[in-house]
């Protein structure tokens, strides 16, 4: 994977953690910097963490799958992608203000991971490097987090949309150059 293709994808795997991160900042209505470091660590951590279990569990399943991985690798990351430009498409109608807590901050933050730990399971088909993907996904996810709950009191909702959005965009795009350079259409 190209240092580039590894920003793209490290930023569009922190676009749902960024939209969740926005609503919990309108949650809080004034996040101190401390505050909005600290949950975007708990997202990026999470975040990082998931690609691995998927990865894992792709090597143990690649020699079963290693003459169609490329299309494994591209039907997950369009699947993933298409649910996220769904999900960016959706428009909530309230944001509902409810008490943080840090049990529900670990729910939110597994549950907008989940697609990471599929991403994990492709890369373990095109044989990336596991531990430079998600501590770059964990980077970047952490540093979107913070500052969707930094700008959450300002930005609200409408924002979240769109960085789903384009997240789902970067995936699919992402899947299909993989497709693309393991089919040799760039070669």
């Amino acid at each position: 994977m190209t240092p580039f293709a590894l920003v793209f994808l490290a930023f569009s795997m922190s676009a749902d953690a960024f939209a969740a991160s926005i609503s919990k900042g309108a949650e809080l209505k004034r996040p101190r910097f401390r505050h909005a470091v600290g949950i975007g660590l708990v997202f990026g951590v999470i975040e990082a963490i998931t690609p691995m279990i998927g990865w894992v569990a792709g090597v143990a399943s690649q020699r079963f799958v290693q003459a169609w991985d490329h299309w494994v690798a591209f039907a997950l990351l369009t699947a993933i992608g298409a649910h996220m430009i769904s999900a960016g498409l959706k428009k909530e109608e309230t944001i509902a203000h409810r008490k943080q807590t840090l049990w529900l901050l670990v729910l939110t933050a597994t549950a907008t991971s989940i697609d990471a730990m599929a991403v994990g399971a492709s890369l373990a088909f095109i044989d990336a490097d596991i531990i430079v993907t998600s501590l770059a996904i964990g980077l970047a996810t952490t540093l979107m987090a913070s500052a969707g709950t930094l700008l959450g009191h300002k930005l609200g909702k409408f924002v979240g949309h769109w960085a789903e959005l384009i997240g789902g965009v970067v995936l699919i795009g992402i899947g299909c150059t993989v497709l693309a350079e393991h089919t040799g259409v760039f070669s």
